[in-house]
């Protein structure tokens, strides 16, 4: 009796502890964000990191060895961060970061940071991401990198993005891997039939009394960070409270502690969206839907998704009811590119990106169509 009561006594004390220390995201349970990098261009919030070689000679991923190749592929490899999150979903743990994988695998890897907006950025539309600071910053990664060519990364928006900007002219955007990426809003599944009855909605006010969501002030559209991280959250609220009533079962546990708070330290951190970031997406994409016409979600642009010759890798979520497959694929047939992969994996909108499932299902995949498309690494010489 008096070991048990020992045992359970240990236990709380733990469980106190270990509450503590999740309420405050403490460093010492946080596991995100730890691979070094170093920022090589700043335009006000907007950061560009570029993650040197790794030191190790072989990390580990998702229970996987991983050797470091000692030589980078000729074309670097840009992630396009999304807005409203953080970026600690790229380096989410350390068996579970894409930048550490990616780097282990011979990319030369730069990740565009867009910061956190505050009510002084609310003037910043869908444009000023890909059409002013994207191209701005691939010119620093090709004056720090040295090469022309580029592959992008993107996730969620940050596909669209990648899409956008290249459709903007950039020939030496060579290959595009997108991950969840948009493009026909009206074929999005139960949500894209909410966007048509939208969309029919103001298309009748704008025909009645001529207005239209540009016309109002961005302040009143702004998205503020706790609204991001609860839509999110409510996307799977099963799943949501299941996950905190199993942190209150194992509180004692500090691996899983620790394990959650790293996971809530990326959801619980969501950023705001600009105000004309969101009059943009209701105008543009959910009533307009101007991408699935091939056309560019911004005023008074030439440019058609036509002008794509990318090579397109196309990643899409079985669960994923935030951008379904179809919403996706609709970009395929707007581009001119002639090589085109689309893959359907298990995963919702996050889950395939850094997700538990992830590295197997969707990491693997990606660094090994990159590689195919990439150049040729060179080989050490031996000397003496």
């Amino acid at each position: 009796m008096l070991k048990l009561a020992r045992r359970r006594l240990s236990a709380s004390r733990h469980a106190l502890r270990n509450a503590r220390d999740w309420l405050a995201l403490s460093n010492d349970l946080v596991q995100a964000g730890h691979t070094p990098y170093e920022v090589i261009a700043q335009d006000d919030i907007v950061r560009l990191r570029y993650y040197p070689p790794l030191a190790e000679t072989h990390i580990t991923i998702d229970g996987k060895t991983v050797n470091v190749e000692a030589q980078p592929f000729p074309i670097p490899l840009v992630i396009v961060a999304p807005l409203a999150v953080n970026m600690l979903i790229y380096d989410l743990f350390p068996e579970r970061s894409l930048v550490r994988f990616l780097r282990a695998r011979g990319f030369e890897v730069y990740l565009v940071d867009w910061g956190t907006p505050s009510a002084r950025h609310n003037h910043q539309s869908l444009a000023t991401y890909f059409a002013d600071f994207l191209p701005a910053l691939l010119q620093k990664v090709r004056e720090h990198s040295g090469s022309q060519k580029l592959s992008l990364h993107g996730w969620s928006f940050g596909g669209m993005f990648s899409y956008c900007t290249t459709a903007l002219g950039d020939k030496d955007i060579v290959n595009l891997a997108l991950v969840g990426a948009p493009n026909d809003y009206h074929a999005n599944g139960d949500l894209g039939r909410q966007y048509q009855r939208l969309s029919k909605q103001l298309r009748w006010v704008e025909r009645r009394w001529g207005w239209r969501v540009h016309d109002s002030r961005k302040r009143f559209f702004r998205a503020p960070g706790w609204g991001n991280a609860l839509g999110f959250k409510l996307t799977n609220p099963i799943g949501s409270l299941q996950g905190y009533t199993e942190l209150l079962k194992k509180l004692h546990d500090r691996n899983f502690v620790s394990a959650h708070a790293t996971n809530a330290a990326f959801l619980d951190r969501m950023v705001a969206y600009p105000g004309a970031v969101v009059q943009d997406f209701i105008q543009y994409l959910w009533v307009d839907n101007v991408l699935a016409h091939g056309q560019l979600p911004m005023p008074n642009s030439n440019a058609t998704l036509k002008n794509i010759q990318a090579n397109i890798l196309a990643i899409v979520g079985k669960q994923d009811i935030i951008v379904t497959k179809e919403c996706t694929s609709a970009l395929l047939n707007q581009v001119g590119s002639t090589d085109q992969t689309l893959v359907e994996v298990d995963g919702g909108h996050m889950g395939i990106v850094s997700g538990s499932k992830a590295p197997a299902q969707s990491w693997w995949l990606m660094a090994d169509w990159l590689a195919a498309r990439s150049g040729k690494q060179q080989k050490s010489k031996k000397t003496g």
